[in-house]
Parts: structure tokens; C-alpha cells; sequence
């Protein structure tokens, strides 16, 4: 096999495609990102002055939503974003080099789909899944995964002349520099594309291998004929031999754990049904298991507030202002506690206290009070302002303030002797806060204040992205602390998840044992055991455990054949964070430039034609997963674009101030 690597001195071979030869790029992952990117290289293909350009699409399940959105999934996993902010389509308010070309939200989509059924063939459920869906509405993956269906052959039936689209359903097992400056892409059944001239990888989540403690319970539960089932989405997990009544442990109550719940009863045939009084109960089908659940906060994500912010309302920052990030970002490696967080908290309040006034007076005395809230901490910013005292000027007296531990932790302060005190507490807990979440995320309070979290994600994006933070304040304040508590405030499920969960722990198929849980093998019994050290007796036996949770993106642990070879060679690295004063904090991300997004290999050099986007280049950027919002100036919009014009051989220049 021909190859060429970079030289000593680190240049990479200069390549100058003959301007009569078709220019060849390929996209290897055809998910949510490798879509956006071909559908920017279709709106761009015009500018380039080549007759001719191929772009090879390569996915082993091309065609059919990607893995995560496949389209076969299961109808009871849903979305956690409500349809009309889902798009792939770039509008008017994206900031990027290319031209706009208009096309549906997966709620204009589905209004398309109602009324004409473009290609005739969706199935039954896909178009009464259409026909029910509201602009608010939470859809199911395997309707978003339709949707990226219907993008992919719009895109493919409507591209521009000069352009050809050509389909790979297979993986990519390799990638290699030739002579002359192309790659070639190597298939797993052997195929071969050569003389590609630029490389969009757009993996989005690859296998990685069990960590030692995983692999440890994996041992143990063969040897004794117990289920272990490791971190992975639970569209994947068969648990199809555990019967009903049997008890299953789930670890971790997150989205993940939603998805599990409704496998494991409405999958099951079990209903939810609306009494007269509006409460929801749960009619068991006799196939559910018992579901033991459990983590360290010991409570479910909060519920999602409903939308009144239409399909592109957002908060608009007041103190993370494009100026501000830019002189943060000027001062150096930040640390996330002290430099960001502190902006993050006021944003917060701000809006949770004039929630409040507008409730109480109307729109103009809550914008009054976000101008003089922002003056007061403009004016002392290292105190945060005379809160206390504007507070009280605008008739709070002795309401209780915002208390992030409470709101981090809703029984801090509480004992519970027995299971059914801790069962009666939650309950009441699930309940307030559906009745939040039904408030809305503008004029409820709380969950207007905690959709923030969701609105700033660009900002913080902007601020902690290409080591704008210290390697231990990324590890410790950002992963460790401020993304697992922004999951758990700012993007749960669908408040109807929670009365679900309230419905199914009334039912008796529900038990949730609290806070602090530990799971431990069961002594001189076959199984596990969850228990929480906080109430006395909380302790629950089954022969399964379930890792109710996503792998983490790691790619020193990858599966994926192509990212282990481009890590043996030194052709791609690990992201490195550095501290302020030596070392660094070494990542699971993989190492990219800033955009558009170069890979860097292992001596930290940018390959001119390889790029990567999304979930491997986690920690170079942060959140990746998150989807595209039309609209709003999404920064993935803008990502893709530069990406595609970059392919193309034309100009790309980065924007900053996009959101998603």
C-alpha cells in the first residue's frame, strides 16, 4: 500500500486538483452532521469552478436515520426537543459564507408529509405520527430518523448539476495519505475510493470497549449466569429474556433511564390511562419487570418546561455578551468555577426573578427589573449588586431566594427513615414538578430559569472550546461538575415522562431506592444489590443490572476501526487541555483545529484535507450532541457550511456569536 505521510519539517504534501478532473470528497458518517455538511456541499457546489465534483457518502446504515435515529427503533423512545426546533436546514439568522436554501423544520416536514406525502411511501405510523404532531410536541426518534431519510433523498433528487452523490452503505475501516496529496478510504469489504481529495468525519457515536470495572461486572454476571448490560442506548439492549415481575437494577436516572422505563412497560403492552381527576395511572400488562432505580441524587432529571418560545425564542444574554466572552477569552485559560460560572448564576436568577415580577405586575415592571438587576452587577461585579436590596424594592420581602443547592438537590436537608417516607417525598416531588413544567419555560418561574442553561449553551461553548479553560478546571468544573448538573436541570424528558414515572412507582412497578445509591455484588446471593446508605432498609436485589446511561466518548477506548488506526499511526491524537502552569488534562476527544475543524495528528499538525465534526471531537467542543435549532444562528449550521466550503476549495471564514 502506497502512503505518505507528513515530512520531519511537517508539511504535508501540496495538492492543486487539475481543474478538468472531478473533485472528489467523502463524508464517512451520514447521520444528523455528515447530512448538514452534505446538504451545505449541494448549496455551495455552485461557487466552485469545477464541472465536476463527486461526494461519496459512507455509513453502514446509509439510508435508513443513522443508528442512533434508525427508523425501525422502538415508537416508545421519543425526542427530548419539540419539533419545530429541529431542522437541517440552513435560514436566514445562520451567519456563514453560503448561500441560504430553505427547507422544512421537522415540524414543517411533517405538516408536508399531512397534506401531501411527497414520496408516497411512509408508513401508517409515520403518517399518523404526522397528522398528531403539534409544533410542541415531543417526536419519536424513529420519526426524526424519517425525516433524516427524506433529507438524504431531497438532497440526492435535487442536487445541483455539477455535483454527484454516490452511496457507500458500509464502514470505513481506514484512511490513508497518497502520493500527490489525495486519500483513499477503505472499506470494510475491501472497496477502495481512492484520490479523494477532502475528508469530512462525521462518526457521531462510535463503540468503545467496556472500561476495567465494566469488564469486571461483565465477568462476574457470565460466571453466575447474571445480565450486565454496560453503558449503551437502549434502543440496542435486548432484555427480552427478563419475565415479567423479575427485578432489573437501573443505574442512573437520566434520559437513558426514561427510555429503558418505556421499553419495559408500554413496550411491554402496559397503558397509561387519564382518570376523571387528570391523574395519570398505569394498567399493568403482567409482562413489566420490577424496575429497581437508583443514582447518586438519587431523583429523576427535571422535567422539561412547555414551550412558549415558539420555534426560535431563546434568552439573549445579559452579561455573557459577545463583548464580555471576547475579553474573558483575552485574559487566558479561564477557570470555569471563578471566571464563568459566576456569569452563568446571574444569568439565572435574573431571569427567575423576573419571571416572577412579570407574573406580579406585567412585562414592563420585569424588564424594568432586568435593567436594574443588570446595572446593579454591572456596577459591582464582584459582589453580584445589591440583589438583596433591589429584591426588596420590588416587593419580595421574604420570599424565598434562588437556592442552587436545592434546586441541585431537592431533598438536601431531609431525612427519610423508612423506603415508603422516601416513596411518599418523591412522589410529592414528581408532582410539583410536573406542575412547573406545565407553567412553561417563559412564565414559569422556575423552568424559565433553568431553559437558560439550555440557551446559553453557544455562550459557554464559546468561553470553555480550544482551551479557553485549564485542563483541571475542564476535568474537574466542566466534566466533573457543571455538564452533569446542566443535564440534569436543562434537558430531561417531557413532563408526561415524569408523570409516567409517578404513575408507575404508584403502580408498584417502580421502585426508586434514593439517594447516594450504591451497587455491589449480593454476598452469598446470586446477583446484585442497590442500596442507598440514606435510609435505613433501602436495599433491593435482581439478577440484572442495567447501566442506564450512554458510553462516554472516549476514543482511547474506540471500537471503531478507523479511529483505531488513525490513533496507532500518529495520524490523529487525543485533545490535550493544557493547565495554566504545566501539564495537561489528556481527553477522550479527538484533536481538531479550530474551524473548519482540521484533524491534527500526534506531532500537532493540521491535515490540510481531513476534517472532523460532532461527538468524537467532544471536549475540543462542548455538547456536541446537541441538535440543530432554526432560527437562532446555529453554530452547527455555520460548522457545516465551513466545512463544505472548505471541500470545495472556497473561502470559509469563521464566525463566532452562533447558537444552537
Amino acid at each position: 500500500m502506497s502512503g505518505h505521510h507528513p515530512s520531519a519539517a511537517g508539511a504535508y504534501p501540496d495538492h492543486s486538483p487539475d481543474p478538468e478532473a472531478p473533485l472528489e470528497i467523502c463524508l464517512v458518517g451520514v447521520g444528523p452532521r455528515g447530512l448538514s455538511v452534505l446538504e451545505r456541499l449541494c448549496a455551495n457546489a455552485g461557487e466552485s469552478p469545477r464541472r465536476d465534483i463527486r461526494v461519496r457518502l459512507v455509513d453502514p446504515r446509509l439510508g435508513v436515520g443513522g443508528h442512533v435515529w434508525r427508523s425501525d427503533q422502538s415508537g416508545h423512545l421519543l425526542m427530548n426537543t419539540v419539533a419545530s426546533q429541529i431542522t437541517l436546514f440552513v435560514d436566514d439568522s445562520v451567519e456563514c459564507a453560503g448561500p441560504v436554501v430553505h427547507g422544512p423544520s421537522l415540524y414543517q416536514w411533517a405538516r408536508v408529509v399531512v397534506l401531501f406525502d411527497p414520496f408516497h411511501d411512509f408508513p401508517d405510523r409515520v403518517r399518523d405520527e404526522a397528522a398528531a404532531l403539534g409544533p410542541d410536541s415531543y417526536p419519536t426518534r424513529a420519526f426524526y430518523g424519517h425525516y433524516l431519510i427524506w433529507v438524504l433523498r431531497h438532497l440526492i433528487t435535487h442536487a445541483p448539476d455539477n455535483l454527484l452523490i454516490s452511496r457507500h452503505p458500509e464502514q470505513a475501516v481506514d484512511l490513508v495519505d497518497e502520493d500527490g496529496g489525495t486519500q483513499t478510504a477503505i472499506l470494510a469489504s475491501g472497496t477502495r475510493l481512492a484520490g479523494l481529495h477532502a475528508v469530512v468525519l462525521a462518526l457521531g457515536h462510535v463503540g468503545v470497549a467496556p472500561t476495567p470495572a465494566q469488564r469486571r461486572w461483565q465477568v462476574h454476571a457470565a460466571r453466575h449466569g447474571l445480565r450486565y448490560v454496560p453503558p449503551d442506548n437502549p434502543a440496542d439492549v435486548d432484555l427480552g429474556d427478563v419475565e415479567g415481575g423479575e427485578p432489573v437494577i437501573l443505574r442512573g436516572m437520566g434520559l437513558n433511564f426514561f427510555d429503558h422505563l418505556a421499553l419495559l412497560t408500554s413496550g411491554r403492552g402496559g397503558v397509561f390511562r387519564r382518570d376523571e381527576d387528570g391523574r395519570l395511572r398505569y394498567e399493568r400488562s403482567g409482562d413489566e419487570p420490577h424496575v429497581i432505580a437508583g443514582s447518586r441524587r438519587g431523583v429523576p432529571y427535571h422535567a422539561r418546561g412547555e414551550n412558549q418560545k415558539g420555534a426560535t425564542g431563546r434568552h439573549i444574554p445579559l452579561f455573557l455578551t459577545p463583548r464580555r466572552i471576547e475579553a474573558l477569552r483575552a485574559s487566558g485559560p479561564l477557570e470555569f468555577r471563578t471566571d464563568i460560572w459566576p456569569w452563568i448564576d446571574r444569568e439565572v436568577r435574573a431571569v427567575y426573578y423576573a419571571t416572577i415580577v412579570g407574573n406580579r405586575s406585567g412585562d414592563a415592571e420585569r424588564d424594568r427589573f432586568l435593567r436594574e438587576f443588570r446595572a446593579g452587577v454591572e456596577s459591582s461585579p464582584g459582589t453580584g449588586g445589591p440583589e438583596d436590596e433591589l429584591l426588596r424594592g420590588f416587593g419580595f420581602g421574604a420570599t424565598p431566594r434562588w437556592d442552587w443547592q436545592t434546586v441541585a438537590t431537592p431533598h438536601r436537608g431531609r431525612t427519610f427513615p423508612t423506603p415508603r417516607a422516601f416513596r411518599d417525598w418523591l412522589l410529592a416531588h414528581l408532582d410539583a414538578d410536573v406542575r412547573e413544567a406545565r407553567l412553561g419555560n417563559v412564565r414559569g418561574p422556575l423552568k424559565a430559569a433553568l431553559d437558560v442553561l439550555r440557551d446559553l449553551r453557544n455562550e459557554v461553548r464559546l468561553l470553555v472550546d480550544h482551551g479557553g479553560i485549564t485542563g483541571d478546571s475542564y476535568r474537574d468544573d466542566l466534566d466533573n461538575w457543571y455538564t452533569p448538573l446542566n443535564a440534569f436541570l436543562s434537558i430531561g424528558p417531557p413532563a408526561r415522562r415524569i408523570e409516567e414515572a409517578a404513575a408507575l412507582i404508584e403502580a408498584g412497578v417502580l421502585t426508586v431506592v434514593g439517594p447516594r445509591v450504591v451497587v455491589d455484588l449480593a454476598g452469598d446471593r446470586p446477583g446484585f444489590v442497590m442500596r442507598s446508605p440514606s435510609i435505613p432498609g433501602a436495599e433491593y436485589h435482581a439478577r440484572t443490572l442495567v447501566e442506564a446511561r450512554l458510553p462516554e466518548v472516549d476514543a482511547r477506548r474506540t471500537t471503531d476501526p478507523l479511529l483505531t488506526r488513525l490513533l496507532a499511526r500518529g495520524d490523529c491524537a487525543l485533545n490535550r487541555i493544557p493547565n495554566r502552569t504545566a501539564g495537561a488534562y489528556e481527553t477522550g476527544g479527538i484533536a481538531v483545529s479550530t474551524r473548519p475543524y482540521s484533524v491534527l495528528d500526534a506531532r500537532g499538525r493540521p491535515h490540510p484535507r481531513r476534517f472532523a465534526f460532532g461527538v468524537p471531537t467532544e471536549t475540543v467542543h462542548w455538547a456536541t450532541a446537541a441538535g440543530v435549532r432554526p432560527g437562532v444562528n446555529s453554530v452547527i449550521l455555520g460548522d457545516a457550511d465551513a466545512l463544505a466550503r472548505v471541500s470545495l476549495g472556497l473561502p470559509a471564514h469563521a464566525v463566532t456569536g452562533a447558537t444552537t
